[in-house]
């Protein structure tokens, strides 16, 4: 027989497991103000190159390259300030984070065949307004919404 006291213990263990779990995904600094358009704009940076290659090869690669870098250098520093970065697709969030983390699985995609229907009607260039404007406002809809579902894991295992 299982005591009130044992039982107790259990519950406080799992309630302390259950936050450790959570915590990459909800202990984390806000993301900054310019997130979201700057990735807007490497977005669009990088249909710029992708649509001069033919025409400026030796342009392309190096922009390219540098875009790269500044990608490399982007994720690291998020790393180091956040720690553990949780990314979309990777790792067992919240159910609550799950959720969000499945809206943007389902809108990444759609997103790019918008993207990619402008530029074959349209266009690199209006391609690549479309991209950072969808982008940009994806990602600070996203952020939002991760802000709430956070909020809400974090309420739940108070």
């Amino acid at each position: 027989m299982v005591s009130a006291v044992e039982s107790y213990d259990a519950r406080e263990q799992l309630d302390i497991v259950q936050r450790a779990e959570a915590a990459p995904y909800i202990d984390y600094p806000a993301t900054p103000w310019w997130y979201s358009p700057v990735i807007g704009a490497w977005v669009a940076a990088m249909i710029g190159v992708f649509s001069w290659w033919r025409s400026h090869l030796a342009l392309a690669i190096v922009l390219l390259v540098v875009l790269v870098a500044l990608e490399g250098a982007f994720i690291a520093w998020m790393r180091q300030r956040h720690g553990a970065l949780p990314m979309p697709g990777r790792g067992t969030p919240p159910r609550e984070i799950a959720s969000v983390w499945r809206g943007y699985g389902f809108t990444v995609p759609a997103v790019a065949l918008v993207v990619a229907l402008t530029w074959w009607l349209a266009g690199a260039p209006v391609a690549a307004g479309v991209a950072f404007v969808l982008v940009t406002a994806g990602l600070a809809i996203y952020e939002r919404r991760y802000a709430v579902a956070a909020a809400k894991v974090r309420s739940r295992l108070a």
